[in-house]
């Protein structure tokens, strides 16, 4: 399909919008046919910048007068149930979303199973999952490159885990080629953990933020049983690391928001040796891990190969927030996953689930987005 051009809507134009068009206005194989965007300025100025014509005020819409190959979809994550489950019966072949998917995990299930019924690929947005280094250690770990996994932890999940936490779960699944089976968590407050409240204060601050609906200010601590039998220790305080550590055998892999570093072995004083990595080159670097997620996307609508980040991965990584925080909530009682209850619910910061207009966000050539 060297010379095929797949033909792609974007659905929703603030700031994420904006930043999936840039990328599909520049790949060869891709050209935008239609922008939905219910603020009218912004629509109106979204199809000038990316001359498009066909511009619409939602996605209803724009599915009424074209059926696109591929449809982006970053409007704020509560129209994201409503949008997928429109393109999948319209017949749109290519769906993508942004984080997280959903609040609720019967919506994230709706959403799957209404892609799988009617052949539509369901995939996830800018997540480090698909930035194209931590897909090539995720095969040289799987392979035995650097030897038999041990052991995993996770650093500084905690703020809204829900949110910005899908980065951890998504990258800690990919290196560990495996499924979180059970969690054990136990939750405190960041003020506390920063000593800008008194304790008493701090503790039940903690108390009300695990029981309320969003997730907001929470650090997560605990373990996840992975279903490989590996235990991953899990951090939600800040601690000298932010990301995830992989320990084999004789190798560390640590992922810090960057291409992982790799160590092997020991100097005379103990302290472990990093290697060069000997990453590959990879095309389109210019749009960062947005272009893994993006090119797999567009592979598996002409491979059948499956891409980088799922639907099936951004509900896992729901599934982990419900789930840690309900073990939390009931005093660090191991949950099982998958959770049998699929009508519980965890809600990200409110400009992820309502949007900058509502919210208030950041501001772009567009204005306030």
């Amino acid at each position: 399909m060297a010379n095929k051009k797949h033909k792609v809507a974007i659905i929703g134009c603030g700031r994420l919008g904006q930043y999936y068009a840039e990328a599909y206005t520049t790949y060869p194989d891709t050209e935008i046919v239609a922008i939905a965007e219910h603020n009218p300025e912004r629509r109106e100025q979204a199809g000038r910048k990316f001359s498009v014509k066909n511009i619409y005020p939602g996605a209803r819409e724009l599915l009424n007068d074209i059926v696109p190959d591929i449809a982006a979809i970053v409007t704020p994550s509560k129209h994201y149930k409503d949008a997928v489950i429109a393109c999948a019966n319209a017949g749109v072949k290519a769906i993508s979303t942004d984080k997280p998917i959903a609040a609720r995990l019967s919506d994230v299930d709706e959403m799957i199973d209404t892609c799988k019924s009617k052949g539509s690929i369901l995939a996830g947005g800018i997540l480090q999952r698909a930035m194209n280094e931590n897909q090539e250690v995720a095969k040289r770990l799987k392979s035995g490159v650097y030897g038999e996994i041990k052991g995993a932890s996770v650093h500084a999940w905690g703020g809204e885990i829900s949110g910005g936490g899908c980065q951890h779960i998504s990258v800690l699944r990919l290196l560990l080629n495996a499924e979180i089976s059970e969690v054990t968590t136990w939750g405190t407050h960041l003020d506390l953990l920063k000593g800008e409240v008194e304790k008493d204060e701090a503790i039940s601050i903690a108390k009300d933020a695990m029981h309320k609906k969003e997730d907001m200010g929470v650090a997560i601590n605990g373990i996840f049983t992975m279903d490989t039998g590996i235990l991953t220790n899990v951090y939600g305080q800040p601690t000298p690391l932010r990301g995830i550590d992989v320990w084999t055998d004789d190798s560390l892999i640590r992922w810090e928001w960057a291409p992982p570093q790799i160590f092997k072995g020991f100097d005379k004083n103990g302290h472990r040796i990093e290697i060069d990595p000997k990453y590959a080159g990879y095309e389109w670097s210019e749009f960062g891990y947005r272009t893994g997620s993006i090119r797999s996307l567009i592979r598996a609508l002409e491979t059948g190969s499956e891409p980088w980040v799922t639907g099936h991965d951004l509900r896992q990584a729901l599934e982990a927030a419900i789930a840690s925080r309900l073990s939390s909530q009931l005093g660090n009682v191991p949950i099982k996953l998958p959770l049998e209850d699929r009508s519980l619910s965890i809600y990200p910061r409110q400009y992820r689930w309502e949007g900058g207009d509502v919210a208030g966000g950041y501001r772009s050539d567009f204005g306030i987005v």
